[in-house]
């Protein structure tokens, strides 16, 4: 995998020109899962060199959103914008040294001869003009002040190739790389040289990413050569699929992390969904704790087919780690949620004890932090509808309302209020009014939730309490009878 000697240095090179989305994402993790699990340090460098779009907003979401993956970065964040000097004195050393050189030619010319290549059919690349200027040629330009770029003057002969690390051995003939533009008319530096120079100096030895990038690897590696640098790994991993089988976008819904996590997606989940999203232990398990991936991760581990994002499946896995969360924890995840659903002085007032025991039964059931609130209301607010389903499934049957205020009557004699009390008396009930079982278990769960599903009934109705319990049963007899 690597000189076991160098330490390994990945690092995640987001532009802050939007949120931190799920490719993005991906990408961290799978950069950091690298160093975590071979004892390296993963490092950040913001990209921040489009002026116009990069906002101080959006690099403290990007930051936000992998905090809350939990992905911590072992070295202050390198913003890119503060190191133009050096990357303007690395096109002015790869000038001297003669592997670059000034492009004079026009715009206008340009698009001439792009124009020209697409009327014959052929793939553009600059054909080389400005490449043998003479001496004296590049002096007249430069005295009569024309623009130029700075382009890079790619090998006429040979082959770049790498091993990468997912689609193991990649080769490129030099003559399909263009002479591309490492510093453009104004001076700025472009992409291809900036994340060089950077990533030399920021000492980077593995580089993971999206299979987008392929195409940008042989000129960046022809760059570390020209500077006397030796070049990284690099793994490049399918790009993400929808569902529909096209590349994930705002299409599919939600695209930022920090979006799932407002739908109650928890970290931890969502760090166990992206790492199988083009990634596999091979051991056939889907739910992993976080340090359990570190634990497991190896590069031999990524898959060489697109990755499909199901959000079916996130929200399964999701339900997998709610269930397992220790219930003192789940109560400090779900309190913004309640907050937020304008239930927080409900649930506050209910007190730990009982908060505690409610959502230890409502955590068997539920697919995110935000159904706590949503579906899971009922333990501290009376209903005050009943859903559609609920109701033309158990409370329009012949003898409903009379057969819930038998349950109130037995009910309001029940001491103590505790399940095994509970139960006997709704069975006996169920016996002597000659029905079955379900035919009063199911009325009275709408008549005390408002929905037709919920935890067991009986544990249900230990929680919320008798006189709770008695009260919205009287509710649900109103309500039947107006």
């Amino acid at each position: 995998m690597s000189d076991p000697s160098t330490p390994i240095r990945v690092r995640f090179a987001p532009s802050p020109t939007g949120f931190l989305h799920v490719g993005g994402a991906r990408t961290a993790l799978f950069n950091y899962l690298l160093a975590r699990s071979q004892g390296g340090s993963f490092l950040l460098r913001i990209e921040d060199t489009d002026l116009e779009r990069s906002t101080p907003e959006m690099v403290n979401a990007i930051l936000e959103g992998l905090t809350w993956l939990g992905l911590e970065w072992d070295e202050e964040p390198v913003y890119q914008s503060k190191n133009r000097s050096a990357h303007v004195d690395a096109a002015n050393q790869l000038l001297e040294q003669g592997h670059s050189y000034r492009c004079f030619c026009s715009k206008e010319v340009l698009d001439s001869k792009r124009r020209k290549a697409e009327e014959e059919g052929c793939a553009y690349r600059y054909d080389g003009t400005c490449r043998n200027l003479s001496p004296d040629e590049i002096e007249d330009n430069l005295k009569e002040k024309k623009p130029f770029v700075v382009r890079f003057s790619v090998p006429r002969e040979g082959i770049t190739r790498f091993k990468d690390i997912v689609r193991k051995n990649v080769e490129v003939q030099n003559s399909e790389i263009d002479d591309f533009v490492i510093l453009r008319s104004d001076g700025s530096p472009v992409y291809q040289l900036a994340v060089v120079v950077d990533d030399i100096a920021m000492e980077v030895t593995h580089i993971i990413r999206g299979e987008d990038h392929i195409s940008n690897t042989p000129k960046q590696i022809l760059l570390y050569l020209a500077l006397g640098a030796k070049p990284p790994r690099f793994g490049h991993v399918p790009l993400i699929l929808g569902t529909d089988g096209k590349r994930l976008s705002k299409r599919h819904g939600a695209t930022s992390v920090l979006a799932f996590a407002e739908q109650g997606i928890l970290p931890e989940a969502m760090f166990n969904f992206l790492a199988l999203l083009g990634w596999s232990a091979k051991d056939n398990r889907e739910f992993y704790q976080p340090e359990e991936i570190i634990q497991h991760f190896q590069p031999a581990g990524f898959n060489k087919t697109p990755a499909v994002f199901d959000e079916d499946k996130l929200q399964w896995l999701n339900s997998q780690h709610i269930k397992v969360l220790p219930v003192t924890e789940l109560l400090k995840r779900v309190q913004p949620v309640f907050n937020q659903h304008d239930l927080g002085e409900a649930f506050d007032a209910a007190g730990e004890a009982f908060n505690l025991k409610a959502l230890a039964l409502l955590q068997e059931k539920m697919r995110t932090l935000q159904e706590f609130a949503t579906f899971g209301k009922y333990f501290w607010v009376d209903p005050v509808q009943y859903s559609e389903a609920a109701v033309e499934r158990h409370f329009k049957a012949e003898g409903v309302s009379e057969n819930l205020e038998a349950v109130w009557t037995a009910l309001a004699q029940c001491g103590p209020f505790e399940v095994g009390q509970i139960e006997a008396r709704i069975r006996a009930l169920a016996d002597e009014l000659g029905v079955k079982a379900a035919g009063l278990i199911h009325p009275i769960r709408v008549a005390l939730t408002g929905f037709h599903v919920s935890p067991s009934l009986f544990d249900m109705m230990a929680v919320l309490g008798q006189e709770t319990c008695l009260r919205r049963l009287q509710n649900a007899v109103a309500y039947l009878k107006t």
